[in-house]
Parts: structure tokens; C-alpha cells; sequence
């Protein structure tokens, strides 16, 4: 759930933080208040588009930070496999907002815009007037039905998807071998110049790595062992001024010294063992010095190797395992260009082999959709008739799409009729965007159980209603909430009694500037805030006393 939010220097706001709670959290405030900034500054954390305008008049930059608490094994998983992992069960989303520029980051690190969202749709689902238009394209509705047969229909859906990609392999295969006479001839006479030119020259693998460190050393040999030799006149060779002859000389002038007491004896073993290391880094300089000793001939044959290397690189691959890769690819297209009609007849069968695959994933998706679609709209259908939709009849119509895709065949639409006697009619045609957002909220309800996203946000989900279907919808923002975390922005006191957790959005006028206010309310505050939103400015202790029935109302009907 959404434990914290925290905003700073955005619009009205100059700094905000509210802390969340389990079940139905709602937020109230004046018009103008600052309701929408509000959940536009979790949009805008959530990735949504910014603009330098959004920020505060004089600040600089702005910030947004939501702080999830997360205990679900799946959703951890699914995480996980972002490499986002919970500290202590806490995930933060934050954002900082620049001019012309923002920086997102998880838990501190800084993340990639599509790593923000691909996270944030799994913690947070964000339902607005905007977002209760997918309802109006037909499209999104069979995602709906899917998410609805849940595990039933999931397997199916992935075995449809690869049945669905190997049938395309095979279709661009055959579009491939599509060859006259002479293109077949044609490609057959280059393939085996190539495979010829890549078997000639022998390569194995991992020798081009090899080579051009051989030749590097090669290269540059003449500057090393320059600088080899010189180390070792000083260290051995040079007569009579070399070191290992300087500390021969005072090894034996301070023999004496060493017999005298314990401290010479031990500083003559010291030289005894710069002696023994000496003469050791000696016999190393100098095989390290036959290392850099080249013949003309050993690096010419050098650099034509490399050359042909480079040479086959240019043209079949970026390294030797890729060149021969493709050599063993020209081998197999070699056999099928020789018995080339064979070849098309195997493709032939394969096709059809791989079509009868995809017919069979998608009868499959097909029958399984048909019978939980009318469960499905049946299950929507009473969720509605408890919003206030009396006499409503609703359907979700299966067809046929004429063509394959990785979703089957199917396309799906709801089909509703309002009132009785009406001829039913596609969804978008004729759906308020109130109704909408109570449609949408029933289809919520439905879902409860088979969408993962732990938070939910509602806005404008009173768009068009008052009184009975208001309280109705507020039964079911509650009823969602027992089993994840809701947070709604109302107007309207029926939904706002409703409230587990209540917070007051204030728009406050300081010495310089307005700016947005956010506070939690107790129990008697809560009941002001009703009131407040039952009769406006004229509050007496009547409203006051509907205001607190109302939410002792709201609480025992759940």
C-alpha cells in the first residue's frame, strides 16, 4: 500500500507530507483547493509528463516521493525481477523536478523512466475521467474479460503467443524461399563461395583475440626491450657498476660486522635476501626478455593472419565464433537450395502444421472466453444494479476478427442498455462519463480479486451523482478497501462518510504567497468536514448531528 507521500514546491503546494492508511482513504477540500494537484503530483511520480511549469512560482526544482510498504510474495517477485527489491518492505518512488529536466530514482538509485512506470503500474492503478475512457474503445474490453478469467485462461494465452510466433516464422520463412531458377542458382554459387572462403582459412576460435594481442606486443617489443635491457645492465650486466655485483661487494665487506653482535646478523641476513632477490628478478627480466624477441618473418606471418581475420570479419561476422556461425548457417542453406523443391515441401508441411497449432490455441481461447464472458457481464451487471443502474442489461459480445494475432481471433464489446425497452447498444456509444465512472467502479469491484495492484486510486468518480447512488458508490469504494488500500477524492459527503482514513485539503493565504495544506482528521473533525460539505457555510448543530448519523451510517453498513 502507499504508506507516505511527500511533495515539495509544486503548484500551490510548498510542502506537503500526508501518511496513508489501510482501506478507504479520502480527501476532501474547497474548490481550488488543490485536490488535483495533489494526484497529479502522484502522477507525475509515477511518470507521468512534466513540465517546468508545474513547478511552484520562484523554485528552482520540486519534488515528489511515494513510499510503499509492500508484503506480498508475488508482487515482490514481480519486482524483484526488475531488480527493485524492498528495504525492509519499503519501496520508494521519487522524482525530481528541474527546469526542462527530472531525475527518477528507486530506493535512492537513479532509474530509467520505463523502469518508474513498469514498477509503479505494479504498486499504484490511477483511475480518473480520463482513464474511464478506455471503456469507450472496444479494444480494452477483451483485456478485461482475459483479466477476469484469471489462471483459467492465462496458460492459454502464452501457448497462443508462441504458437502464434512460430506459425509467423514459418509464413516469413516460406516468403524467403519464394526463388525463381536463376535466384536459386544465384545464391546457391555465392553461399559456397562463401562457405569455401571461410573453410580455407581455418580459423579457430578465440585466435583473432590472440593474435592481436601477439601483434601488439610485437608491435610495440622494440620500446619494451629497450627498456628491458637497460634494467638489466643496471641490475646485472654492466661490469663492475651493476647492482648485483654493488651488493656482492658489500655482502662480504660486512661479513665481519655480522659476527659481531645480533643486530649486524640480522642486517646481514636482510642483504643476504636482497642478494637472493635480486637474483631471482634477474632470472625473470630475462625470460620476460625473450618474450619481446621477434623475427621479421614470425610478424609478417602475424599481420597477414590478422589481416585475413579482419578481412572475413568485414564481411561474415564481428569475431571468429560469429564467422563461423554463419558458415554452418550457408552449410544448411546450401542442402535446402540443392534439393530445393524438398526444402519447400517441408516448409509447406510446416506451415501447415503450425497453422493447425494456432487454430487450436485459439478455438481453445475462444470457448473458454465465450463462457466466462456472459459470467463476466452477469457479475458487472449486478455491481451496476447496486450503483443505481435499475433495469440495466449489459453483455459482452464475442466476434470473430477474421485474422490471426498472439490474442487469438477474438475481439470483444460490452453492450448496454439503460432503461427498459431500449435496444442495446455498444457501450461507447452511449455511456455519460458519470455512468462511466460507475461503470468502471463495478467493473473494479468485480475484479477486486484477480488484479494485483494493492493501491487504487478514484478521481472524479462522483462525476454526475448525488444522493442514493452517491452512498451506493461509497459502499463499494468501502467494500474494495477490505481488501486493498483505496484513496478517493470526493465532493460529495455520502462518499466522503465512507472514509477509514479522512484527510482536508486547505488552501491557506500566507504573508507572501498561498500555498496547499494537507492534515489528517480525527473522528470529530471528520464529522465538521460533512457538514461542512452537507450545508456549505451555514453549519448548524442539526447538520452537524445528519453529518455524524451519516458516518455511524456509513460504518455499520460494512
Amino acid at each position: 500500500m502507499l504508506y507516505n507521500l511527500h511533495v515539495k514546491n509544486l503548484a500551490l503546494i510548498d510542502e506537503a507530507e500526508i501518511d496513508l492508511g489501510p482501506g478507504l482513504n479520502i480527501l476532501t477540500g474547497e474548490t481550488g483547493a488543490g485536490k488535483s494537484i495533489l494526484l497529479g503530483s502522484v502522477g507525475l511520480a509515477l511518470g507521468a509528463r512534466y513540465s517546468a511549469d508545474m513547478l511552484r512560482n520562484g523554485a528552482k526544482n520540486g519534488l515528489v516521493e511515494l513510499t510503499f510498504f509492500v508484503d506480498d510474495e508475488k508482487l515482490e517477485k514481480k519486482l524483484k525481477a526488475l531488480d527493485i527489491f524492498p528495504e525492509n518492505g519499503m519501496i520508494t518512488l521519487s522524482r525530481k523536478l528541474m527546469e526542462g529536466r527530472s531525475v527518477s530514482r528507486i530506493n535512492g538509485e537513479t532509474v530509467s523512466m520505463s523502469t518508474l512506470k513498469d514498477a509503479a503500474s505494479m504498486l499504484i492503478d490511477i483511475h480518473g475521467q480520463h482513464d474511464n475512457q478506455t471503456l469507450l474503445h472496444k479494444k480494452n474490453h477483451l483485456a478485461l474479460l482475459d483479466l477476469y478469467a484469471g489462471e483459467e485462461i492465462r496458460p492459454l494465452k502464452e501457448e497462443m503467443e508462441k504458437s502464434y510466433c512460430a506459425f509467423q516464422e514459418v509464413c516469413l520463412q516460406e516468403e524467403e524461399a519464394s526463388l525463381d531458377e536463376e535466384s536459386r542458382r544465384r545464391e546457391l554459387s555465392l553461399a559456397q563461395f562463401e562457405v569455401n572462403e571461410i573453410e580455407e582459412a581455418a580459423l579457430v576460435p578465440g585466435e583473432d583475440e590472440e593474435l592481436e594481442e601477439l601483434y601488439r606486443r610485437m608491435t610495440e617489443s622494440r620500446k619494451i626491450t629497450e627498456a628491458v635491457g637497460e634494467t638489466y645492465r643496471y641490475t646485472c650486466e654492466d661490469a663492475g657498476a651493476n647492482a648485483s655485483d654493488c651488493l656482492s661487494r658489500a655482502i662480504r665487506a660486512f661479513q665481519e660486522a655480522a659476527e659481531f653482535d645480533e643486530t649486524g646478523a640480522q642486517l646481514y641476513s636482510q642483504l643476504l635476501d636482497a642478494d637472493s632477490l635480486l637474483n631471482d628478478f634477474n632470472r625473470e627480466l630475462s625470460e620476460y626478455a625473450k618474450s619481446f624477441e621477434f623475427s621479421e618473418e614470425e610478424f609478417k606471418e602475424t599481420e597477414d593472419r590478422l589481416n585475413l581475420l579482419n578481412h572475413l570479419k568485414a564481411k561474415y561476422g564481428n569475431s571468429v565464433t560469429e564467422i563461423l556461425t554463419y558458415c554452418e548457417e550457408k552449410k544448411q542453406r546450401i542442402e535446402q537450395l540443392r534439393d530445393y523443391d524438398s526444402f519447400r515441401e517441408r516448409l509447406k508441411e510446416k506451415k501447415e502444421e503450425a497453422l493447425a497449432a494456432v487454430r487450436d490455441a485459439s478455438g481453445r481461447l475462444h470457448r473458454i472466453r465465450k463462457t466466462n464472458a456472459s459470467v463476466f457481464a452477469e457479475a458487472i451487471r449486478r455491481q451496476m444494479a447496486e450503483l443505481n443502474f435499475l433495469d440495466t442489461r449489459l453483455e459482452l459480445r464475442l466476434s470473430d476478427t477474421g485474422h490471426f494475432s498472439a490474442g487469438g481471433r477474438d475481439e470483444a464489446e460490452f453492450y448496454l442498455a439503460l432503461n427498459p425497452g431500449e435496444p442495446m447498444k455498444a457501450m461507447g456509444n452511449i455511456a455519460s462519463g458519470g455512468e462511466l465512472s460507475r461503470i468502471m467502479l463495478a467493473i473494479k469491484t468485480v475484479l477486486a480479486d484477480e488484479e494485483d495492484t494493492p493501491t487504487l486510486i478514484f478521481d472524479e468518480i462522483d462525476t454526475g451523482i448525488s444522493g442514493m447512488t452517491a452512498g451506493k458508490v461509497a459502499e463499494k469504494l468501502r467494500l474494495i478497501g477490505k481488501s486493498r488500500q483505496v484513496i478517493c477524492i470526493t465532493h460529495l459527503p455520502q462518499i466522503a462518510a465512507a472514509a477509514d482514513v479522512h484527510f482536508l485539503i486547505k488552501k491557506e493565504a500566507g504573508d507572501s504567497a498561498v500555498k496547499t495544506e494537507i492534515r489528517l482528521l480525527d473522528e470529530d473533525q471528520s464529522v465538521g468536514e460533512l457538514a461542512r460539505l452537507l450545508a456549505g457555510a451555514s453549519v448548524t448543530e442539526q447538520i452537524i448531528k445528519s453529518a455524524r448519523e451519516m458516518k455511524e451510517l456509513a460504518k455499520s453498513e460494512t
